[in-house]
């Protein structure tokens, strides 16, 4: 028998659900100690605001929001890989990757609220990301675009999208990931698995062994990726964004991670998922990991947290 082609998916882990470092070839940016910290600080106040945003709709002063509960690694993971000049096409939970790129808690409550001025951000880098995408995975397509106009003016910038695990299966994800490859654009496809599409879960989403594959057919560089360890997003965005800025094309990226709250405030997940399923999750809660290892690494502390 010929064999046409084979391939693999590399998983990417670095600290284990206790915080525990599993492998010693830590990226150089992890020995920053003082920047580990500062990324850290960033997940807890994006967890913090999200818990204020729920409370906020609750009341009845925002309209229907989507929480990022359990993701906050691997969106400031995301966010904290990119330069300045990149560009950021998502869909609308990614609050961390837009907190770390300069878009104001206000901006997003505005939008929330129902006031579009929300997507106006103030602030660069933010000012020239794209706005929130509801529609599922239209935003890749626009990722590909931004993509398509770097190589044209030979700007040395990347696009990066975020799309959900449901949103992997839509036409518009293939489409941009398929353009890309066949174009090598400066682009990364991002899919954040957190393993419930509203109430399909991934089980029943696709049949493919892991979401990361689903690149190989276009000819991109794909990788799964603990999403609950940043270190493991930051190291794999990064690799992935250096290929994309020289020339070497892009690159799918599978962040496995869980939803820990609702879809959107107007969601109950209790009637879809049980709540050992839940629990379980809760276990590898990414901003315990982080903070566990820190303490490990004697640069954090109760007192810090407190403060």
């Amino acid at each position: 028998m010929t064999i046409a082609a084979k391939f693999e998916i590399e998983y990417l882990q670095y600290l284990d659900a206790e915080g525990k470092q599993i492998r010693d070839d830590l990226p150089a940016f992890a020995n920053d100690l003082e920047h580990m910290v500062g990324l850290y600080k960033t997940m807890l106040s994006t967890r913090v605001f999200d818990a204020k945003s729920v409370a906020l709709q609750r009341t009845g002063k925002l309209g229907t929001y989507a929480s990022c509960l359990g993701h906050e690694a691997a969106h400031v993971g995301v966010g904290s890989a990119m330069k300045p000049e990149d560009v950021l096409t998502l869909s609308y939970r990614e609050y961390g990757a837009q907190l770390y790129r300069g878009v104001q808690p206000r901006e997003v409550y505005m939008y929330w609220g129902g006031d579009e001025r929300g997507n106006d951000y103030q602030n660069e880098p933010a000012r020239h990301d794209f706005a929130w995408s509801v529609p599922i995975a239209t935003q890749c397509l626009h990722a590909a675009g931004s993509a398509l106009a770097f190589k044209i003016r030979k700007e040395p910038r990347v696009a990066v999208c975020t799309v959900g695990d449901g949103g992997s299966s839509k036409g518009d994800f293939y489409g941009a990931i398929n353009i890309a490859g066949a174009q090598n654009l400066p682009m990364v496809a991002v899919i954040v698995n957190n393993q419930w599409a509203i109430s399909v879960p991934r089980r029943i989403q696709s049949g493919a062994t892991t979401l990361a594959q689903k690149g190989i057919a276009a000819g991109l560089d794909c990788i799964q990726v603990d999403g609950n360890d940043i270190i493991a997003v930051r190291k794999a965005m990064g690799d992935a964004l250096d290929r994309a800025r020289s020339g070497e094309g892009a690159s799918v990226v599978e962040l496995v991670t869980y939803r820990l709250g609702d879809h959107t405030t107007a969601d109950d997940a209790r009637r879809y998922r049980g709540e050992d399923e839940v629990k379980e999750a809760w276990t590898k809660d990414p901003m315990k990991r982080l903070r566990n290892w820190l303490v490990a690494k004697g640069v954090w502390d109760d007192a810090k947290e407190e403060a």
